[in-house]
């Protein structure tokens, strides 16, 4: 079968592999000139299936206003007239509970730990680097409060059988002996030592490069205009380059995938949260952070990659927008230098932002549309990286007919429509 994925992210690229690997004929298309040159680009770096939760949990709202004054805010809001913000804002309140928590959460975390073993396995298979790591994640809690709280998340780590160590600042500082210099900053932490890191981009650029020498054809620098249909079948992408035509076509396309889809009669709840990341050189290995530490004070992630320190976080509500404002560069530097002081080199930090594509209520949406042969891989938020090679091979099986090889009850688009 020849199969279409419309995307060059990390979620397009694993999708076209699992798809080639199953024995079809796979050509991606992306509007930018290579792989991973957008929401890919520079994430926070962490593969963490522990800490998959949805946004949408109990108490968030509350929180929400005391980030909004918060001078290092975790949450910017910037209210437009934009019917979709206020729709997927009235959604994701909607599930601010603890029954819909816990369902989605559950939902998240099978197609998470189950990405993180694939992973592995494909990392073995084709002898992939991407500046990998294996050294957990450490969830610091800055308050007695948060460490309190922290009970809960213990026990749904428990339902679905994780390892994870509850530690005090001793541990905290044993497993990042960088947090030596700022014990007074935190009382404990929770670390998850299944957990895993990486460079998404380069493990994206990486995969995309063995794909073209397998025989998939690639189309960058290429926009997809919009897709044509017939006798309710897809026939074609219209593409700045001409109509691309296969038997099946898979979206791929993150925070713009609702508005290719939307003429065909699909509405996903899919907003562009953006998120903001710094990449420094490390100055000190020994003050520099050994693996993936969540500052959960801030909702930021400080992680190691190499000769490189990513700090990636923050949610911006704000539609498109692009801009790179100075103040949220200096969020991620103040927790950085607080925890982390002296590790990174001062100076060019390639301040960034992308589009993290959210749905109100977590889980991506993975599966097939009332359209035989179109088919949905997007809606990731801020996990793309860390569900990428589940969420791939799970529609590779769906496009091939095969059993899928986790439970994909509650991952596609039907469960917006009860």
């Amino acid at each position: 079968m020849k199969v279409a994925v419309l995307g060059a992210g990390v979620i397009g690229i694993t999708t076209a592999h699992y798809l080639t690997e199953a024995g079809h004929e796979v050509t991606v298309i992306d509007r930018q000139p290579g792989p991973a040159l957008e929401t890919s680009f520079a994430n926070a770096g962490e593969i963490s299936p522990g800490y998959a939760s949805p946004w949408a949990a109990p108490g968030i709202p509350a929180k929400a206003l005391k980030w909004l004054v918060m001078e290092h805010a975790p949450l910017i809001l910037r209210p437009k007239p934009d019917l979709a913000m206020a729709r997927w804002l009235l959604s994701m309140l909607r599930n601010c509970t603890g029954r819909r928590y816990a369902l989605n959460k559950s939902r998240m975390v099978r197609i998470a730990e189950y990405s993180r073993d694939e992973l592995v396995a494909l990392r073995q298979r084709l002898g992939l680097d991407y500046d990998h790591g294996s050294g957990g994640t450490l969830q610091l809690f800055r308050t007695q409060k948060q460490l309190d709280a922290s009970a809960r998340d213990m026990d749904v780590l428990d339902g679905f059988g994780m390892e994870y160590e509850l530690l005090g600042r001793d541990g905290c500082i044993r497993a990042e002996p960088g947090l030596a210099a700022s014990s007074d900053r935190f009382v404990g932490g929770l670390r998850l030592p299944g957990d895993e890191t990486g460079d998404c981009r380069l493990f994206t650029q990486t995969l995309a490069q063995r794909l073209a020498e397998a025989g998939v054809e690639f189309h960058y620098g290429t926009p997809i205009l919009g897709l044509s249909s017939e006798g309710g079948r897809i026939t074609g992408a219209r593409t700045g380059g001409g109509e691309i035509t296969a038997d099946a076509y898979v979206v791929a396309l993150g925070s713009y995938s609702p508005c290719l889809v939307r003429p065909l009669g699909l509405h996903l709840p899919i907003y562009p949260v953006k998120g903001y990341s710094i990449t420094l050189p490390v100055a000190d290995p020994d003050r520099a952070p050994v693996s993936t530490l969540l500052d959960e004070t801030y909702k930021i992630a400080i992680t190691r990659l190499g000769s490189r320190i990513r700090v990636g976080g923050m949610a911006e509500i704000s539609g498109f927008d692009r801009s790179l404002p100075p103040r949220r560069q200096a969020t991620l530097l103040h927790s950085l230098n607080d925890l982390f002081p002296g590790s990174a080199a001062s100076g060019e930090s390639n301040f960034w932002c992308g589009f993290r594509p959210m749905t109100p209520d977590g889980p991506p949406i993975i599966g097939p549309t009332g359209i035989p042969n179109l088919f949905l891989n997007t809606g990731h938020g801020t996990l793309g990286w860390t569900m990428s090679c589940g969420s791939g091979h799970l529609i590779a099986s769906m496009i091939s007919g095969d059993p899928p090889p986790i439970d994909p009850t509650g991952l596609d688009i039907t469960r917006y429509s009860s």
